[in-house]
């Protein structure tokens, strides 16, 4: 398809987010990291404690994100940060750290338009698990989002209950179709947020994975590679097992990003293709890539394949 617009209306050979995004604004957005101080069901006893294996939240949030903040103060310190380099961006606060729907409605109310109430603020991303999302929530955000933007962003993992029951998930897949079909139904935007590399999985897995999902009404879609992070179960059994984990080089892990994308439904946007823990957190891999960086390489080699994203899609949805 050469330099041509692929399904997504732009000559890149995947529907990325920063475009998307850009379009749909019509400006430029940010996203701002808040804890409220969540738990999680697979944490506080109500389906198991500890969490899951892989988890130690202290990966992912910003330095400002501070549980004796006020959303306020966290919302401000945060968009002052990115306010400076871009005057007219506008915000998206990005609850992040645990379930965030994970609350009584009253509260989640509370502290979903508490950030709101910043002027630069317009919209939410709620990170959660599909088990978390009562009927009362769902609609709530449904009204919600005919206001402002509304993403949930749902860790998923993997397609097989066999691998969520291994790594303590807590929840089945078939809850996550359930979520994404409702989410879609009213309207509020999703993200399925999934792991390449549990323990247990195959290439053909991640394959199988890409053409399941592919099948499901979701919006966005974030990847990432399974990271080995100090304090977690997942280290305990990497170090006690070393053989069970088969951790992606770089380049393996471009290999399958790119075939994974060749079966992805063109229609589902593309967010994110690896995490970075901060490195005192990571045990491995260790492939010393910036995301650019890895975003670049995974461009350059669909271009040398001469390949994008859906080219193998097949749509055969029951």
């Amino acid at each position: 398809m050469g330099d041509q617009k692929y399904p997504w209306g732009h000559s890149k050979r995947y529907n990325d987010f920063p475009t998307f995004f850009r379009s749909k604004f019509n400006g430029r957005v940010q996203k701002v990291s808040v804890d409220a101080g969540f738990t999680c069901p697979n944490r506080d006893g109500i389906k198991g404690v500890g969490g899951c294996t892989y988890c130690n939240n202290k990966t992912f949030k910003p330095s400002y994100c501070n549980l004796e903040k006020s959303i306020t103060s966290q919302v401000n310190q945060g968009v002052e940060f990115f306010a400076r380099k871009y005057k007219s961006m506008r915000f998206l606060a990005y609850f992040q750290a645990y379930s965030n729907t994970y609350a009584p409605l009253e509260n989640l109310r509370e502290l979903y338009e508490e950030a709101l109430a910043h002027p630069r603020v317009i919209g939410l991303v709620l990170a959660t698990r599909p088990d978390c999302l009562e009927a009362d929530v769902l609609e709530y955000l449904e009204e919600l989002s005919e206001k402002v933007y509304v993403m949930v962003e749902f860790g998923i993992e993997s397609h097989l209950n066999k691998t969520l029951e291994k790594i303590n998930r807590g929840h089945t897949f078939q809850e996550a179709v359930y979520v994404l079909t409702e989410t879609r139904k009213r309207k509020i935007n999703n993200c399925a947020h999934l792991i390449l590399g549990l323990p247990g999985e195959t290439r053909e897995d991640f394959l199988e994975q890409a053409k399941s999902i592919s099948r499901l009404p979701i919006d966005n879609l974030k990847l990432h590679q399974l990271q080995i992070h100090k304090g977690t179960v997942l280290e305990k059994q990497f170090r006690n097992n070393p053989e069970q984990f088969n951790l992606f080089s770089a380049e393996e892990y471009i290999e399958l990003v790119v075939d994974y994308l060749e079966l992805l439904n063109p229609e589902i946007v593309v967010e994110r293709f690896i995490s970075q823990a901060p490195p005192e957190m990571l045990i491995a891999p260790h492939w010393g890539l910036k995301n650019f960086e890895f975003v670049a390489k995974v461009e350059k080699r669909l271009k040398e394949r001469n390949t994008w994203q859906g080219r193998r899609f097949i749509n055969d949805e029951l």
